[in-house]
């Protein structure tokens, strides 16, 4: 199979029928293109049968307006190209879809709310790439087609009907609109109909990812002591176990709801509790009273049971990482970024949401306590296991992930634990957006991308 990345443009369809394409004969010969043959032509779901006209001294593949609409080109593009002599088809690529919660089309310059500029850069990063992509929400597939209403970036957001894409990104916010049967019934059916790859393709639940990495026996020093909080006798146990437990909903996010039970002086209990304003401290004379007064919250909250731990700390906040770790262009895991993250004042957890603030590993590591001869090899432990836990995700749990963000914490001595591992990473948590600057992480998506659709 022969390769490319060559220009794409329409012309006038008076000039070219839409079952025909005009393709340079330099790039013809590369290609092992028959001249004035008809070959198949696809880009993501889309075929048609198309004769390849040779045009001396051109670069770029023409096809007519027409053709153009129906692929969803209105502009002149770089666009990976690859050739198959053995099955005659010429493709064009890769498209790649990102499945967004929701657009506000009636906020031109804020379609996608707060990951609008993410989008705007994945759109430059796939342009840099020769690759091809749209944004679509659930409402995109109430009616069965062999086509997707997505948006695209050109001069402005706009509308188009497009080809179901050769990979899919799901970026979806919420597991109620994710379980949808109209989202669960395109994925499975553009997956046996197109051999579309669908990735990042459910969210994780704390205690599945706990009891999952538990099975291998290399994960499990990283693993604090966890349970499903099913009653008051798992809870009255770790309790007798650790001075501090956490009590962690199972589906949250962004720190939300994040309960700490200690022991007091005297035989008495804290909770502490995350709300927007910062912490709520309650103090209960028994064990048994702190449960009664959180069983209203179990009746609608799954929770799970955590050992605490003595965090490292700065200033007297305690500091956690975030590692990216994402599939490559060969399919294999590597780790992107890693940025520490203090807790904000009056928090107990890390998260932005809460009033965090980012720092390097090597700044947060510097200013700790931790002993000298930790501080370096912690460096080059952290991305070690961020890397071991990605893969054991992967082994463990039966779903496609491309990219995850995996926290980590060291303990006052550089123990490394696992928090949590979230398959929907913020695009804005590890350096700030810009309009020039395309991430690294923006980058290894779309080099997956296309490692997994072959162009």
């Amino acid at each position: 199979m022969s390769k490319l990345k060559i220009p794409v443009q329409t012309v006038h369809s008076g000039i070219l029928q839409e079952n025909a394409v005009m393709l340079g004969d330099k790039s013809m010969k590369r290609l092992k293109i028959p001249a004035n043959g008809t070959i198949q032509l696809t880009f993501g779901s889309f075929r048609q049968e198309v004769t390849v006209i040779p045009v001396p001294k051109s670069d770029s593949l023409r096809v007519s307006e027409a053709l153009g609409r129906r692929l969803g080109l209105r502009q002149r593009l770089m666009l990976n190209v690859s050739y198959s002599s053995g099955s005659r088809i010429l493709r064009l690529g890769p498209i790649i879809g990102v499945l967004v919660s929701r657009d506000h089309p009636e906020q031109p310059e804020r379609v996608f709310g707060q990951i609008t500029m993410f989008c705007r850069e994945l759109t430059n990063a796939c342009h840099a790439q020769g690759a091809y992509v749209y944004f679509f929400t659930p409402e995109a597939l109430e009616s069965r087609s062999t086509t997707i209403q997505g948006w695209v970036y050109d001069e402005g957001w706009r509308k188009l009907s497009l080809p179901v894409a050769d990979v899919i990104n799901n970026r979806l916010t919420t597991r109620k609109v994710e379980n949808k049967p109209s989202v669960q019934h395109f994925l499975a059916d553009v997956k046996s109909r197109y051999g579309t790859h669908f990735f990042n393709e459910k969210f994780l639940d704390k205690t599945e990812v706990f009891e999952a990495l538990a099975q291998d026996p290399a994960l499990q020093r990283y693993l604090p002591e966890s349970h499903a909080l099913n009653g008051f006798a798992i809870l009255k146990r770790m309790c007798s176990s650790y001075p501090s437990v956490f009590l962690k909903p199972v589906r949250g996010s962004l720190g939300k709801g994040i309960l700490r039970i200690s022991r007091e002086e005297g035989g008495s209990y804290r909770l502490l509790s995350t709300t927007p304003m910062g912490t709520r401290k309650q103090s209960y004379p028994t064990l048994a009273k702190l449960f009664s007064s959180i069983g209203p919250k179990m009746k609608t909250t799954r929770f799970q049971i955590q050992q605490g731990l003595s965090l490292m700390e700065l200033g007297r906040r305690p500091v956690d990482f975030r590692a990216l770790v994402q599939k490559n262009g060969t399919g294999k895991w590597g780790v992107t970024s890693i940025v520490a993250r203090t807790a904000g004042s009056n928090h107990f957890v890390s998260n932005l949401a809460r009033g965090g603030t980012l720092s390097t590993v090597r700044e947060a590591i510097a200013k700790s306590s931790l002993p000298a001869g930790v501080k370096e090899s912690t460096q080059i432990q952290l991305p070690r296991a961020a890397l071991a836990i990605a893969r054991g995700v992967e082994t463990y749990i039966p779903a496609h992930f491309g990219e995850l963000g995996i926290d980590l914490a060291l303990d006052q001595s550089g123990r490394i634990w696992l928090l949590e591992v979230n398959s929907k990473p913020s695009k804005n948590d590890n350096t700030p957006l810009n309009d020039q600057k395309i991430r690294p992480s923006v980058k290894q998506m779309i080099l997956y991308c296309r490692y997994l659709a072959g162009l």
